[in-house]
């Protein structure tokens, strides 16, 4: 088993920053690739921004240029930066990390408990 533990979460005004981290723990023997996903009340959960083992990135539209993901291999945590954050930005957001136990293990979705983070003033 794997367990996700973010942190980071809080209150921020209107073009402030926030960082989160997500640390994972447990049987680990790679991570191919870790994830933020966010949730905002009454929605469903989207997809915010990814980073593979090699170090590739990815995001969704509406952060590019706001938030970045960057990843510590030897640590098994991804972090994201949060910068000129907006009301709309108002989510829970949730780690997931697509992990592997073993050489000849298959990939298993693992994710986090959330952590909230509100935008307003």
């Amino acid at each position: 088993q794997v367990q996700l533990v973010e942190s980071g979460g809080g209150l921020v005004q209107p073009g402030g920053s926030l960082r989160l981290s997500c640390a994972a723990s447990g049987s680990i023997y790679n991570i191919y690739a870790m994830r933020w996903y966010r949730q905002a009340q009454g929605k469903q959960r989207e997809f915010v921004a990814a980073v593979i083992s090699d170090g590739t990135t990815n995001y969704e539209d509406p952060v590019k240029g706001r938030f970045t993901i960057s990843r510590a291999n030897a640590k098994n945590t991804v972090y994201l930066q949060m910068n000129s954050l907006k009301p709309e930005d108002t989510a829970v957001y949730y780690c997931n990390a697509r992990v592997r136990h073993s050489l000849t293990s298959s990939y298993n979705e693992y994710w986090g408990q959330g952590t909230q983070v509100t935008v307003s003033s």
